[in-house]
């Protein structure tokens, strides 16, 4: 008999990859799982990736919010709710517990799990819970996740965590470049152009060539300025999640912001070094099979010697 089970998270990309091992988790616990997840239609790409999962429904909450009583957006609504309405759930579980997503628990059929009072982000996310689960707010995001899942289905998981990424990963070979994310959405994440200098310098002392990522006009001119000088880099084109992941699977190891991208790096069990200025690595650390090294804090970004230095401990 199958379990039909609604996951409600819905953003933002670090989020949604932080989600992945719970998905894995669920599906290798609760065997007879059909896994249906409501996400931001910008990202539906990242659950498709996961083989557990069975439909992807796509919101357009970030569209909807600049608008929220145009016809358009109201008319956008009310499909999006009937469509929900199709389906019976077994369980449907808040992974986010914002308003925004308890606006999606409310109008689904199942039994209701969500995080409770003191532990959701929104407390009053809380009040539209039938069951709600109590878990330590100051923890790493991803075993946070995985801890809510296995509260609700009633197991115990081992073992590092899977990302579900394989088909990207399996059978792919290391290739002789890195990947370099310098840019984010906030100016306070950002790093000093000399330090990114002395990153790329012994990069290319190690014979890397050097792929930098951007996700927009401003964050591509960013980018370009900051290769002149330097022959063996490269600013990809702005790609779809999917194309980033290829290029990512490949890659000898990446040095970037804190940033989803440099989280699905991670994931995907490639060397990576995150760069914290605006953040705390505490709830959001890097968390991969390959090295990993979270520098820096909310206030206090890493120097450039503490950067290097991960960088050669990765390449030894």
């Amino acid at each position: 008999m199958t379990t039909k089970i609604l996951i409600v998270r819905s953003s933002s990309l670090g989020d949604l990859i932080f989600m992945l091992p719970a998905i894995s988790d669920i599906a290798k616990h609760v065997p007879d799982a059909e896994i249906d997840w409501v996400v931001e239609d910008v990202f539906k790409e990242i659950p498709q990736w996961h083989p557990a999962i069975h439909t992807v429904i796509p919101i357009a909450h970030r569209k909807w919010r600049k608008s929220w009583w145009s016809a358009e957006n109201r008319r956008a609504r009310q499909l999006f709710k009937k469509e929900l309405a199709n389906t019976q759930y077994d369980i449907v579980l808040d992974m986010q517990a914002l308003m925004k997503s308890a606006w999606v628990v409310r109008h689904a059929k199942g039994k209701k799990h969500g995080l409770d009072w003191s532990s959701a982000r929104e407390s009053f996310a809380s009040l539209f819970y039938d069951i709600k689960h109590k878990i330590d707010f100051w923890q790493p995001a991803v075993k946070r996740q995985r801890d809510l899942a296995s509260l609700v289905f009633g197991y115990h998981y081992d073992g590092p965590p899977d990302f579900g990424l394989q088909r990207f990963t399996d059978g792919v070979e290391t290739q002789d470049y890195a990947v370099i994310m310098p840019s984010a959405s906030r100016d306070d994440k950002l790093w000093p152009e000399d330090n990114w200098h002395a990153v790329f310098d012994v990069l290319s002392q190690k014979g890397l060539r050097l792929k930098l990522l951007a996700g927009n006009e401003k964050e591509s001119q960013r980018a370009q300025a900051l290769i002149n000088g330097y022959p063996n880099a490269e600013v990809l084109p702005r790609m779809s999640l999917t194309d980033v992941a290829k290029v990512l699977a490949p890659a000898r190891i990446m040095v970037g912001l804190d940033s989803g991208l440099t989280h699905l790096s991670a994931a995907l069990g490639r060397d990576t070094i995150g760069i914290y200025s605006a953040s705390t690595p505490i709830r959001t650390p890097l968390v991969g099979s390959g090295f990993t090294a979270s520098l820096g804090d909310r206030g206090v970004p890493p120097n450039r010697d503490m950067v290097i230095s991960k960088i050669e401990q990765a390449l030894s």
